[in-house]
């Protein structure tokens, strides 16, 4: 089934590249990336790429795409909960296809592993943590603990390596012991191969941005999104919801 399918990306990159996570865990689906630069992790770097997705995804839309994601958690959570409903509302009526964002994945990723009270990892500042908070309380999850690397610089999360990122995590589950998940917030944070490490030490689920967006993606479009060796949300994935 997953063969033949295309599905579009608008990327917060300079470059109209596709993340790495998406054509590893999916092979046979067809990624197209469409650019929306983000300038840096301020809410001044965020408007640039916010005003660049509508006409990211009008190319996507014209090259055929049977469904469209914006990646960037920051990017489409930094307006808050209500712009972020917004976006999603106008991006349906503008395209006519599924759509999410990838915001909207990382609250699907939570709710599909049953959890509730979360540890947080993410990449960012405080000013930008409060706007996550913000989304991630008007979806239902209480966020027991957050650590962050305090990134401003666009290019700082790839710098961050799977040992980083693994510290960083363990850091927020060890001050949430009633953490019924962890999510780990950056698209830029590469975490195919954290996932497994942690829910080995802490037994609960990872959700991060890296993958998360593609396990959404597959589903606008009917798949599961069931994959093995990438944690608990590839591989408890039922039936899709859209």
């Amino acid at each position: 089934m997953r063969n033949g399918l295309t599905i579009g990306l608008v990327v917060p990159t300079a470059a109209d590249e596709v993340p790495p996570e998406g054509p590893i865990m999916y092979p046979g689906v067809r990624f197209i990336a469409r650019s929306a630069r983000v300038h840096d992790l301020t809410p001044g770097g965020y408007d640039p790429g916010w005003d660049a997705i509508f006409p990211a995804v009008d190319y996507l839309v014209a090259q055929g795409v049977d469904a469209v994601t914006v990646a960037g958690t920051s990017l489409t959570f930094y307006r808050g909960p209500q712009a972020h409903q917004d976006l999603l509302a106008q991006l349906r009526r503008r395209t006519g296809l599924p759509v999410s964002t990838m915001s909207q994945s990382i609250l699907d990723g939570l709710g599909a592993v049953g959890a509730k009270r979360i540890a947080v990892a993410t990449a960012y500042t405080d000013v930008v943590n409060r706007r996550l908070k913000e989304l991630l309380a008007a979806a239902g999850f209480d966020v027991q603990a957050l650590a962050c690397f305090n990134i401003v610089e666009f290019a700082g999360p790839h710098k961050k390596t799977p040992a980083d990122i693994i510290a960083l995590a363990e850091e927020a589950a060890a001050a949430a012991p009633g953490a019924e998940a962890i999510l780990i917030s950056c698209g830029g944070l590469h975490t195919l191969d954290v996932t497994r490490p942690l829910e080995a030490k802490f037994g609960i689920p990872v959700v991060s941005s890296a993958t998360a967006v593609f396990w959404a993606a597959m589903r606008l479009v009917g798949d599961s999104g069931h994959v093995p060796g990438y944690g608990q949300l590839f591989e408890r994935s039922g039936p899709a919801v859209h």
